[in-house]
């Protein structure tokens, strides 16, 4: 399996960036995205400890994805300005996922910029996400299907990427737009056919933002505690329509049949998502 090193580019003009990747969505790092962002300067920790501390905020660990009453939900909650105190200062799985600050703290919206990108319409709310030391995002595409802009800050977090017809080796469960397989430490006797895959790989430093095109599949794995801000935004019907479909596959058949018969239904998606490699290893002439 060989690792693709993301492009990492300056200076493009919306012309530029249509034509070598949004066009033919391809992910790339923009390192130069937010350079006119106050947030940029003004993001920092104790600026959000001191003026959004008090937020009761859900937070995320690694019985997300576990089958039963908890599946899908958050873990517990915490006071904010301890959460941002714990990920600064230790490694911890714990994760504050699609935090939609703004929709209280509508101030906050002035402090970064939407760009204007051909063909593209930017969704009203923003989306902060965090996480500490070693937590990690399991691999999976967003269920909307929009574009997303992931802008990072102060610290790194490294992302992991596979293009939207590889889906079949990444062992998707069915319907979900998630997998379980740990792009870090695959075991490839239960997942032999991701040895076959081509993940592209990017290292997001302060400042720089990655161009996740619509679909494509990624894994987020903190290097460091600290945050990100994404964008999304959406290019067509289609694609709006592919997303309606996600969320309802996965709100009413998804959970509703986890909630019916929690384990069973899961070892149905994993027997489901094997099936489905082999069926992809068939089509590419690899025997199983």
């Amino acid at each position: 399996m060989s690792v693709v090193e993301l492009d990492k580019r300056k200076g493009l003009s919306a012309a530029a960036f249509y034509e070598a990747y949004q066009k033919p969505k391809k992910p790339v790092v923009l390192t130069d995205f937010a350079a006119r962002w106050p947030a940029v300067e003004k993001w920092t920790f104790d600026f959000f400890r001191k003026n959004y501390g008090h937020y009761t905020v859900p937070i995320c660990d690694s019985a997300f994805h576990r089958a039963g009453d908890g599946y899908m939900k958050h873990s517990h909650v915490m006071r904010f300005g301890d959460y941002l105190t714990l990920i600064e200062n230790q490694p911890t799985e714990k994760r504050l996922h699609n935090f939609q600050v703004m929709r209280e703290s509508p101030e906050l919206a002035s402090d970064f910029i939407r760009p204007r990108m051909k063909g593209l319409r930017f969704f009203k709310f923003a989306l902060l996400f965090f996480g500490g030391a070693g937590s990690r995002l399991n691999l999976h595409y967003d269920i909307d299907c929009s574009h997303v802009f992931l802008t990072h800050f102060i610290t790194r977090k490294e992302v992991y990427l596979f293009p939207p017809e590889q889906a079949g080796l990444l062992y998707q469960h069915p319907y979900t737009v998630q997998s379980h397989v740990d792009v870090l430490n695959p075991d490839l006797e239960a997942f032999p056919a991701f040895q076959f895959t081509t993940p592209h790989h990017a290292v997001l430093n302060h400042g720089e933002a990655l161009f996740i095109p619509s679909r494509w599949w990624h894994y987020v794995y903190y290097t460091e505690g600290g945050y990100s801000l994404a964008l999304r935004a959406r290019d067509s019907l289609v694609n709006g329509l592919r997303g309606a479909y996600n969320l309802a596959r996965h709100f009413v058949v998804d959970k509703g049949m986890n909630g019916l018969r929690a384990d069973k239904w899961k070892r149905w998606k994993e027997r489901e998502a094997q099936h489905r490699a082999v069926s992809a290893l068939e089509k590419m002439k690899i025997q199983p």
